[in-house]
């Protein structure tokens, strides 16, 4: 781990470096993105209504009284209270935008019209603005009309109807993981709009939706009904087109089992001590491994059930056989320090430090940077609405 503070010097700077974000998002998706691109270097203003972000009261855990779901996607931002209903902070909000390279929000389709928001709106007044929307369901109706949260997203995408026990109730991911999906679809817009602008000096509107996003996100399964005209349906931990791809149980617990080719399966079968498996015609090739799934998986529970999960792992591991114990959280964090990854930062000082998990990118010249812990309500309305008023300041505050 390293440790940063809030006052990193200024030869921490990101790719993204300069560009001012303005910040409507609230929940998960749109914050979300915004931290990738603050760690990235960007300048981003959180705009919190009194109430502030939702996510603030998503209680518990918590850290002190602070929510742990808000500060996990919120650092590198600075905030600033606006009440959009308010005509001066409307005013302030407006400003904002004719300042900023980035706009990030995900209200309702055409209520951030009532405060003079919109996309329209704001062209006029800043070419150059990216323009970056979420939505449940898009901007047209009768989608426009729906609410749009991950475990909506889930249930009406498909995604529960693939996950659970194949004679059980569906279940929802574990994590919102449409939103994060949206979330990063919606950073490569961003980052695609802001190159084309290199070229032609304008920004533009780009949009994702929770659904689209989920239905690009299904990858094969949604390949499998357009192209193959396969409806998929619940496996359990089963994978439809490939075997093994299991969790296997072991003297000791469970250990997830791959072979994602013949040549896997073979060194497999070795492993274990049954080559002999690797030549039956009935699994000799993966297209009948699939289909003799109840056969094959037995002899493999029969072999593998001899050792404990951390014998296999690294015997199978040796032996070139991926596969993985069933972890925690808080486990998965720890493997992740212990093969080199360094999972985490830490964030402020004494008794105000925060240990966040780390941006995933790795850059080899313009590193991520972590500047600014999750801030406090309105912490920074002061600062950003002085640099507002002063038409000579060219950037608000320390990236």
């Amino acid at each position: 781990m390293d440790s940063t503070s809030g006052d990193r010097d200024t030869h921490d700077r990101g790719p993204l470096e300069g560009l001012i974000v303005a910040d409507f998002s609230r929940i998960l998706a749109g914050p979300y993105a915004t931290m990738l691109l603050g760690d990235l270097g960007a300048t981003v203003i959180k705009v919190e209504s009194p109430a502030g972000d939702d996510t603030r009261t998503w209680k518990p855990p918590v850290r002190g009284d602070v929510s742990t779901y808000y500060l996990g996607i919120n650092r590198n931002k600075r905030s600033i209270v606006l009440d959009l209903r308010d005509p001066d902070d409307q005013l302030v909000a407006r400003r904002l935008a004719e300042r900023a390279d980035i706009l990030v929000e995900n209200f309702k389709p055409g209520q951030i019209a009532r405060f003079g928001l919109d996309y329209e709106s704001l062209r006029s007044q800043n070419q150059r603005l990216i323009y970056a929307s979420i939505s449940g369901f898009g901007t047209k109706p009768p989608g426009s009309e729906m609410m749009g949260y991950d475990l909506m997203i889930q249930a009406m995408s498909g995604l529960m109807s693939l996950t659970g026990e194949a004679d059980g109730p569906a279940y929802r991911a574990g994590i919102s993981v449409f939103d994060i999906v949206a979330g990063l679809h919606l950073i490569m817009g961003i980052l695609a709009a802001l190159h084309e602008r290199t070229t032609s000096g304008e920004g533009q509107h780009v949009e994702v939706s929770l659904l689209t996003s989920a239905l690009s996100g299904l990858v094969n399964h949604t390949a499998a009904v357009t192209m193959g005209g396969v409806v998929p349906f619940r496996m359990g931990n089963a994978h439809p087109s490939l075997y093994p791809y299991d969790p296997f149980f072991t003297s000791d617990g469970e250990l997830i089992v791959i072979a994602a080719n013949d040549g896997q399966f073979r060194s497999l079968t070795r492993a274990i001590g049954a080559p002999e498996l690797a030549d039956d015609e009935r699994f000799c090739v993966n297209e009948r491994r699939t289909a003799n799934r109840a056969i094959l998986g037995p002899l493999l529970q029969e072999r593998l059930s001899t050792k404990t999960s951390d014998d296999w792992f690294s015997l199978l591991m040796a032996a070139g056989v991926p596969c993985a114990p069933i972890a925690t959280v808080a486990e998965g964090i720890d493997l992740a320090r212990r093969v080199g990854l360094e999972p985490t930062v830490i964030l402020g000082n004494g008794e105000d430090q925060l240990e966040m998990i780390r941006n995933p990118i790795t850059f080899s010249e313009t590193p991520p940077s972590y500047r600014h812990p999750p801030p406090d309500l309105g912490a920074d309305g002061g600062s950003i609405r002085s640099w507002l008023l002063d038409d000579q300041a060219a950037v608000p505050l320390k990236p």
